[in-house]
């Protein structure tokens, strides 16, 4: 069974009538009914009987008519999909990130750029960064944000987006405790050390950490960077969710580290940020994507706009 024919067989059907389904469809009559002829002989049933000039239906052919019209509408419904996804301006990606990215960065990216690509359609994931890298390399996603990027793995290929520092964020009420004070004097401001410039992660050694749970790439940085200053961390809550964390701080149950831009417009009342200048404590934030697969238009577009969209970040940010 040809999808020809079950056109030419549907649009007879309809109007009952094989001249004005061939004049319908622009072919000849005879090719229409040759088709049909074809179409009855590979089922072995009767499809129309002849009423004067008009067919109709068989009994057959309105079992037949049913099942071919969802046919003729899921192959419609599967061509505009594919004209979508291969239109970089109506195509849809689907994109995870990690949970720091989420209250700032991910919205500041989707906002600039739906307003150059309105009908770009995004399905979006939040996850762990090793549950987002096989949803790629297993083509559950097409693209993921993730820190930092994978090396020498060939089955993942992308570039850097930024690079970003890790700050502490601290009780507003213990900064006194970590000879610490609120830039303008404001809740929520950066904070400075006795130098101006930021403290050392080793002046919040005898505090309460909170912090991800063991085996998350930000606990694994905040685990190396104390051991690189002679301590470990004593560890008073655990958790995945970075809003969860924020807030206990908030209510003064210890400090954490975070990245930097997760903290953009986004710290809590009750807790204020510091930069940690000891020791170096940054991270470089990219986009992957699988190296199995021809990438989508629509992803190309948005991959180009990242190049852009993070080279003007940088120039502004520095």
């Amino acid at each position: 069974m040809e999808l020809t024919q079950i056109r030419y067989f549907v649009e007879v059907a309809r109007r009952e009538h094989v001249t004005e389904a061939a004049y319908a469809l622009n072919v000849a009559q005879s090719a229409i009914s040759r088709q049909i002829q074809n179409l009855e002989d590979e089922l072995g049933v009767a499809l129309f009987v002849r009423d004067g000039r008009r067919v109709r239906l068989t009994a057959a052919g309105s079992v037949l008519l049913e099942h071919m019209e969802n046919v003729l509408r899921e192959v419609e419904a599967a061509k505009m999909r594919l004209d979508n996804l291969m239109n970089p301006d109506a195509g849809r990606i689907r994109l995870g990130f990690p949970s720091s990215l989420a209250s700032y960065m991910l919205p500041t990216i989707l906002s600039a750029y739906r307003r150059v690509h309105p009908k770009t359609a995004f399905e979006l994931r939040q996850g762990m960064i090793k549950d987002l890298l096989d949803g790629v390399h297993h083509q559950t996603l097409d693209l993921a944000f993730v820190t930092p990027l994978p090396r020498d793995d060939r089955r993942f290929d992308g570039f850097i987006l930024f690079d970003e520092a890790m700050y502490a964020l601290i009780p507003a009420d213990d900064a006194p405790a970590y000879a610490v004070r609120v830039k303008g004097a404001n809740p929520g401001g950066d904070l400075y050390g006795p130098g101006g410039h930021g403290i050392s992660l080793a002046a919040l050694k005898d505090a309460p950490f909170i912090l991800f749970r063991p085996g998350m790439l930000l606990r694994a940085i905040v685990d190396d960077a104390a051991r690189a200053v002679g301590f470990t961390p004593k560890v008073a809550f655990e958790g995945e969710e970075m809003e969860t964390l924020k807030g206990l701080v908030a209510a003064g149950l210890g400090v954490t580290v975070l990245p930097e831009v997760s903290l953009i417009e986004n710290v809590p009342r009750g807790a204020v940020k510091v930069p940690i200048t000891e020791p170096p404590m940054r991270r470089a934030v990219g986009v992957v994507y699988s190296t199995a697969r021809p990438r989508t238009p629509a992803e190309e577009a948005f991959l180009d706009f990242l190049k852009s969209f993070f080279r003007q970040f940088r120039h502004f940010g520095s």
